[in-house]
């Protein structure tokens, strides 16, 4: 095997990252800076971060998000680090332009370099609500909206449209 093959191997994301050892949100709220274990993809100039579990879906719908026109800002793990009023998400050097396709395997893609995170999605978590009200989840020094996307249906082309063009205020049409 050539040495440029033993090290892609060495880079699949079961060797790359272990998520054990990556700190978790709750232990980069009160940081400035975090690497964290999650995939990132912009729209418009709009982050999004993907939260959830080890097979949860991230990367995946990182990918669906992708064929519909969203730039990948990094996958498997994304520093976060606070700038000014907002928080910024850069892709890790080491596997910049790398995105987990299961069962094909480390595909190459072209990447934003950082994005201002405008959401943050936890693929965990169900939204029961058929409207939502806003929450917010804590991350680093700031807050930013959260998104519950475990079983919604037609994810990816729902949330291209909320980066493109944002939601309408739950208030409407009373406000």
């Amino acid at each position: 095997m050539s040495p440029r093959i033993l090290w892609v191997r060495a880079l699949s994301w079961g060797c790359l990252s272990n998520p054990m050892t990556i700190p978790s949100l709750n232990d980069a709220v009160d940081r400035d800076s975090a690497r964290v274990h999650a995939s990132c993809v912009v729209v418009a100039d709009r982050g999004l971060l993907i939260l959830g579990a080890s097979g949860a879906g991230k990367s995946s719908l990182a990918l669906q998000m992708m064929a519909l026109g969203a730039h990948l800002v990094a996958d498997d793990r994304v520093d976060l680090e606070m700038a000014q009023d907002c928080i910024m998400a850069s892709p890790v050097p080491e596997i910049s332009g790398l995105i987990e396709a299961r069962g094909i395997g480390l595909l190459r893609a072209q990447n934003a370099p950082s994005v201002v995170v405008h959401f943050v999605l936890d693929l965990d978590q169900e939204e029961t609500a058929r409207l939502p009200d806003p929450i917010t989840i804590p991350l680093l020094r700031h807050t930013v909206p959260l998104l519950r996307g475990a079983a919604v249906p037609n994810l990816a082309p729902t949330l291209v449209q909320l980066l493109r063009f944002g939601r309408v205020d739950p208030e409407w049409p009373n406000k």
